[in-house]
């Protein structure tokens, strides 16, 4: 295989990711469907993975083609490591910090190494971060009358403390979460004389996409936190920012994810107490 030729999902992301405004339409779709739904390349067949993606079959050989590959089975190996990969249990992913550990200074190796990757996507995002993006969300979240927070699985730690934050500063605001399955009446309380923050990342939570949808097609407004121009997110959003968060030993940090909701909480209180005070002066 040649070189140039992505050998791990991570590499073969970026490498879509870097040529998606080049890419042809359909292979585009493949493309965008690939990267959001990368346990069905690994284990579907050509037709059933075409017939999914709304594509024909050899759009997936050209897909590959166009990516260095000699056919989609190579791809798709691609995939299934990455399965691989992902679905390690918890237990082996403490195995492998032990072993760091002790291969190190012990804990304090654990210790280093979750600090190194929080601040390799601390340095990620301070110097990809579009200034006037955040400006836009900023903007568009501070004229909301209601708040909408929308995040499950990894990303609901963020979705809470922004919940959390906007609740300090006295900023109406509704956490979309509900022990007794009321989401969807909670969801259909938003207009578009609201906001919302959805946050996701590959593999993207199924509940937060259809929430999302709902909300879009509801007129509501949109800030998205995701991974990828290919995320669902993206698609229904106004404004959306891509976070890429590394990881330690398979655990993926949080760091970028909540620096960027720190300053778009933060941000949001300052622009209504600057207007605020602008129209009683």
């Amino acid at each position: 295989m040649d070189e140039r030729v992505p050998r791990d999902f991570e590499t073969l992301r970026a490498t879509i990711l870097d040529r998606r405004e080049t890419l042809p339409k359909r292979i585009a779709q493949i493309a965008a469907y690939a990267l959001d739904n990368p346990d069905d390349i690994a284990f579907g067949t050509a037709a059933s993975i075409a017939a999914s993606a709304g594509v024909q079959p050899s759009t997936l050989i050209r897909f590959a083609q166009q990516l260095g590959f000699d056919g989609f089975t190579s791809l798709q190996q691609v995939f299934r490591e990455r399965l691989r990969e992902r679905n390690s249990s918890y237990d082996e992913r403490l195995q492998a910090l032990r072993a760091k550990a002790d291969a190190g200074a012990g804990h304090r190796a654990i210790f280093d190494g979750f600090v190194a990757a929080a601040s390799t996507s601390l340095n990620d995002i301070s110097r990809t971060l579009d200034e006037a993006h955040l400006e836009d969300a900023i903007s568009l979240l501070a004229k909301a009358e209601t708040i909408y927070v929308l995040a499950k699985r990894r990303s609901y730690p963020v979705a809470s403390y922004i919940a959390y934050a906007l609740g300090k500063l006295k900023i109406r605001n509704q956490l979309i979460e509900s022990a007794a399955g009321l989401n969807a009446e909670m969801v259909a309380f938003a207009t578009p004389a609201d906001a919302v923050i959805a946050i996701s990342f590959s593999p993207y939570a199924p509940a937060t996409i259809e929430e999302a949808r709902t909300i879009s097609e509801q007129g509501v407004p949109i800030v998205a936190i995701t991974d990828s121009s290919f995320s669902p997110l993206a698609q229904f959003a106004r404004v959306w920012f891509e976070v890429a968060e590394a990881d330690f030993a398979g655990f993926r940090s949080l760091s970028a994810t909540m620096a960027l909701a720190m300053a778009l909480t933060v941000g949001v209180g300052e622009k209504r107490r600057s207007t605020s005070r602008k129209r009683k002066a």
